[in-house]
């Protein structure tokens, strides 16, 4: 008897992926075989995104599509949460249900597609480190689910709840497998990495024999004993993170913060509600760069928020020359169903966000054009992304680098019978343009 057959869509966002990732990694589990097609497939999940209306769209086509190419289709993720949204423009889904349900996922799916009753799991082993769909060299690490914030232009809270941090001896276990299973770099994700531990009142835990508490800090310091790149995401600037900065100095964890600013503007950042919006940031900066000086730092920004005016725009340009941020992303404020934001009065035309997006962007590049051209002539590890298919040119990525969000390290004439992806090399940086690197081999 052939095994049943499962096709599945993953859309959104890291976190949405390490959801992906458990879903297929208990379906291989009972036997449950991944199509590569919809053809080929007994039944679709698709695994959705609703943060913003182009997400919302993209989740909607990606179920249309499912059903036109395969009619059994299952929804999960964040759009879920709207199952009335999904039903209207798409009636004939089998089952729709929530972010990070993956139970309710496996019900569904065993109810319209039984499992084979015969298989034998350690026939068909499943890796110890799940079903990955990334590289066999990097992986995200999801140490905590929800948040606890409430930002007037988000909705994460209400299609994710509040957080709930995982116990941190699962988490170190997960890491050390993947690290076992030869991951390269752990990419730690969840909505508020810095408040890791905080809902559990920072509960003891065990790991190896040796206690630690469910806390940021704690993490960062064990997961550094891993030998293995760990790179921090979804950072918020609060007093407690300045001393994972001395485990960076001293090269436990990487020297990178991804931390979502968002504005400068005090006032905008009121009207966000962002947390410890207080903070003096760029002291802040300033301090952590004092601390680890190879720090780097990559940030988001919202322009056009409502009440947003030339002033605080301007406000934001200055901010951003002086703090020289890293890597910079940069989005134009749209509404989101049901966040409180589009409550707010004063809306700033999609003219004016699309120059004040255009200007933002050009002083962004400015700063990075002159980061990355100071890196010429000096020396440093990096990690293979992929080999280019026609010329002698490995695609890797520093410290300072996050996988598809960041730039890439061009390593130009290599022999590539010697080098595979996931592999560390020694190189020095011959040239840069705006956001990317050139380097020669220096050992491999």
């Amino acid at each position: 008897m052939k095994s049943p057959k499962v096709g599945f869509v993953s859309l959104g966002c890291p976190k949405a992926l390490v959801d992906s990732e458990r879903i297929l990694t208990q379906l291989r589990t009972e036997g449950y075989e991944v199509a590569a097609s919809f053809e080929g497939a007994d039944l679709v999940v698709v695994n959705t995104c609703g943060f913003i209306e182009s997400a919302v769209q993209e989740s909607l086509d990606a179920i249309g599509e499912a059903i036109n190419e395969n009619g059994k289709v299952i929804v999960t993720g964040c759009l879920g949460k709207d199952e009335a949204k999904i039903r209207s423009m798409h009636p004939s889904v089998l089952k729709v249900t929530g972010a990070a349900a993956y139970q309710d996922v496996m019900s569904a799916v065993h109810e319209y597609v039984p499992p084979p009753p015969a298989h034998n799991p350690f026939v068909d082993l499943v890796p110890p480190q799940g079903i990955r769909l990334t590289p066999k060299h990097y992986a995200y690490l999801k140490i905590s689910e929800g948040c606890n914030h409430r930002c007037t232009f988000c909705i994460i809270p209400q299609l994710r709840g509040d957080l709930v941090s995982r116990p941190i001896g699962s988490v170190m276990d997960e890491a050390q497998a993947l690290v076992n299973a030869g991951v390269k770099e752990i990419l730690v994700i969840s909505q508020d990495t810095s408040a890791y531990g905080i809902d559990t009142k920072y509960k003891l835990d065990f790991w190896n024999g040796q206690p630690l508490k469910t806390k940021f800090y704690d993490l960062c310091a064990a997961l550094g004993q891993l030998g293995v790149w760990v790179r921090l995401h979804y950072v918020y600037p609060y007093p407690h993170v300045d001393a994972v900065l001395e485990l960076m100095r001293d090269g436990k964890i990487l020297p990178y913060l991804d931390i979502p600013f968002q504005h400068a503007s005090p006032r905008i950042l009121k009207l966000m509600k962002r947390p410890a919006h207080s903070e003096n940031t760029l002291e802040k900066i300033k301090l952590w760069r004092s601390i680890c000086p190879d720090l780097a730092i990559r940030s988001t920004f919202v322009v056009g928020f409502p009440g947003e005016t030339e002033e605080d725009f301007q406000y934001l340009l200055d901010w951003l020359r002086e703090a020289k941020l890293d890597r910079v992303g940069c989005f134009t404020y749209s509404p989101i169903e049901g966040a409180p934001a589009n409550d707010l009065p004063d809306l700033v035309p999609d003219e004016i966000k699309q120059d004040r997006y255009e200007r933002f962007m050009l002083v962004a590049q400015e700063i990075s054009t002159q980061i990355l051209k100071d890196k010429i002539g000096k020396r440093m590890t990096v990690l293979v992304d992929e080999l280019d298919p026609e010329y002698p040119v490995a695609v890797a990525r520093s410290y300072a680098d996050a996988p598809e969000i960041d730039g890439n390290v061009f390593v130009e004439d290599i022999d590539k019978s010697q080098i595979q992806p996931g592999q560390m090399l020694y190189v020095e940086i011959t040239d840069a343009d705006e956001y990317d690197l050139f380097a020669k081999l220096i050992s491999v």
